[in-house]
């Protein structure tokens, strides 16, 4: 998959279908949108996911926005999609003062030669957001594309969107974060050396650092999955600050004992899926209090899991 973030790169060669988006979450609905897409390439069409960076939301507030997909992620999920080229476009004063016309002309039309424009019918570009649907669908005879409009995809009676999403992890909702989005809830990193305190206790742990923008669940112990190196494993996973260690710096982690696990992993990729929460994080005594509740915590996850 090609990456595109210089706006003076912006193009393709020949004839594109363009899905518009911000794609937060890469969701069951972003999903239908992005099949859409790609079903298309036996028509000879680049297929090319559109999106800003930073978001507006994140420009205009001149905060980082927190992610429940952060750039990494989504560039992994959009190459296994299938996804020919993804477009980062930069968002700027100049970009968010387009008049959403000069966007279509100028950047669908004339850059990206769109044949075909995929996005949903919640869908707002250019300045003050003044772009939607309506316009696309107008501008189509002049610019020589055809459009499709993707309706919004229900769960449980309820419209599946990114804050709905946003909602259930910042609650600690796993499953029914896992039911919009298709699949568990993800935190992804190199595995890295801790303080070892895990293993004084006799429960190693592969420690994450995740990205400053990733959006993380309250802190606590979640039962997980773990892939590494191309296989899936049962795990215990720890999200916070450890209050029970001493640490002159306190930084927030993603720890997972992985039960019968006993490779040397450093510096791997690894994927954690967060299925369900056990328990909020705590500060315990002292190193054998924690240590018989995470064997407590262990001995229900393997009955979680399972496994013996």
């Amino acid at each position: 998959m090609q990456i595109i973030t210089d706006a003076a790169l912006c193009s393709t060669k020949g004839k594109s279908a363009v899905a518009i988006g911000k794609f937060d979450g890469v969701h069951l609905g972003h999903r239908v949108l992005l099949r859409e897409l790609v079903r298309h390439e036996d028509e000879h069409l680049t297929s090319v996911v559109f999106t800003f960076s930073p978001s507006p939301e994140s420009f205009f507030s001149g905060q980082p926005e927190m992610q429940l997909t952060t750039r990494e992620e989504k560039r992994r999920i959009f190459e296994g999609l299938g996804v020919d080229v993804l477009i980062e476009y930069p968002f700027d004063q100049t970009t968010a003062d387009m008049p959403p016309e000069d966007f279509v002309r100028r950047i669908l039309c004339e850059r990206l030669h769109a044949s075909l424009v995929v996005a949903g019918e919640d869908l707002s570009f250019g300045q003050g957001g003044k772009g939607d649907f309506a316009l696309l669908d107008a501008m189509a005879g002049e610019c020589g594309y055809r459009t499709v409009k993707i309706r919004k995809v229900r769960e449980g009676g309820e419209i599946i969107s990114s804050s709905r999403i946003r909602k259930y992890v910042t609650e600690g909702q796993m499953e029914e974060a896992a039911s919009c989005l298709g699949s568990p809830y993800q935190v992804i990193g190199k595995v890295m050396h801790g303080n070892a305190i895990g293993r004084t206790i006799g429960i190693p742990t592969l420690n994450l650092l995740p990205e400053k923008d990733k959006l993380l669940p309250p802190y606590g112990v979640y039962y997980s999955h773990v892939h590494i190196n191309g296989k899936t494993y049962f795990g215990m996973t720890n999200i916070g600050r450890k209050p029970t260690i001493e640490e002159k710096v306190k930084r927030v982690t993603v720890e997972t004992y992985v039960y019968d696990f006993h490779e040397n992993v450093y510096g791997a990729d690894c994927i954690v899926d967060l299925l369900t929460f056990r328990r909020p994080e705590k500060k315990f005594e002292n190193l054998e209090a924690l240590r018989e509740q995470m064997d407590q915590d262990v001995s229900d996850g393997r009955l979680y899991h399972g496994i013996r």
